[in-house]
């Protein structure tokens, strides 16, 4: 009920204000699905004959205009599928779960680390027949059960790799195809199938390529505390900036109707000049 209050408070709103770029704007509200996919097919029956269909993260609620634009732009140019991305900057790395492996290494003379026996230390690389396994080596009469570590494999080159964000778009004919197979895929695969992460994983299946426009930075997806604290920071920034913005708006309004006014009063006065 709230969320509907909310929606119908800013169709009304964009109903008033006809520069408003929600102006004549039909915003409809229906109850999701039990994940990302029902939700997503349920909308879809709801598109009626859109020819364009974006799909958008709730969580990423701050995600500039200019985003949207970008992508349904890029849609109507003759895209079937298209995302914006943002640059890799991190270092990634491929992990593999591995078991630890217990070992009845005990210290010498020729170790450089302390002859103390305090419990587990840092688990030290060995190489066995298969590459490189991790050991964990422990002083305790009876070890616990060993952990699983995650053993890093390489650099991934970032340089072609990107981070994905939403709206992700697509004509509207290439999502349900999309989904159409993956129901398809699911039914015959049966428990355990084919993951779906999002709608333009769905659509790559089909062999339809995913063109990606950029991305925006305050597009951030509110996951963690800290992503709440900055989405409140650029929300309080936007606030000022509109406030900014209106009282612009408001003083250039007043400042043509008073040089209206004063064009009136000169006329008035020459044509008052010219009859004596």
């Amino acid at each position: 009920m709230r969320v509907r209050n909310e929606i119908d408070s800013i169709s009304q709103s964009g109903a008033k204000d006809s520069e408003s770029s929600i102006s004549g704007m039909r915003i409809t509200s229906v109850a999701g699905g039990e994940d990302r996919i029902e939700s997503v097919q349920i909308a879809l029956k709801y598109a009626g004959d859109a020819d364009i269909v974006l799909v958008h993260d709730a969580a990423r609620a701050l995600t500039p205009s200019e985003v949207f634009r970008s992508v349904a732009d890029a849609v109507r140019a003759g895209a079937e599928a298209v995302v914006p991305v943002l640059p890799m900057t991190d270092t990634v790395r491929r992990v593999e779960s591995r078991p630890a492996v217990s070992s009845d290494h005990r210290p010498t003379m020729n170790d450089h680390r302390p002859a103390t026996n305090d419990g587990p230390r840092a688990p030290q690389s060995q190489p066995d027949a298969d590459g490189w396994q991790v050991v964990v080596e422990s002083g305790a009469e009876n070890d616990q059960k060993l952990p699983t570590v995650e053993v890093l494999h390489g650099d991934l080159d970032r340089s072609r790799l990107r981070r994905v964000q939403t709206p992700q778009g697509f004509t509207a004919s290439t999502l349900r195809r999309a989904h159409e197979k993956y129901e398809d895929d699911l039914a015959a695969s049966g428990p355990g199938g084919p993951a779906a992460t999002d709608d333009a994983g769905l659509v790559e299946r089909l062999g339809v390529d995913v063109v990606a426009v950029d991305g925006d930075e305050e597009a951030l997806k509110i996951t963690y505390p800290l992503d709440l604290v900055l989405g409140e920071h650029i929300a309080t920034q936007r606030d000022a900036e509109a406030t900014r913005y209106a009282a612009q708006r408001e003083s250039a309004s007043i400042d043509a109707e008073a040089t209206r006014y004063a064009g009136e009063r000169q006329n008035a006065a020459s044509e008052g000049e010219q009859r004596r």
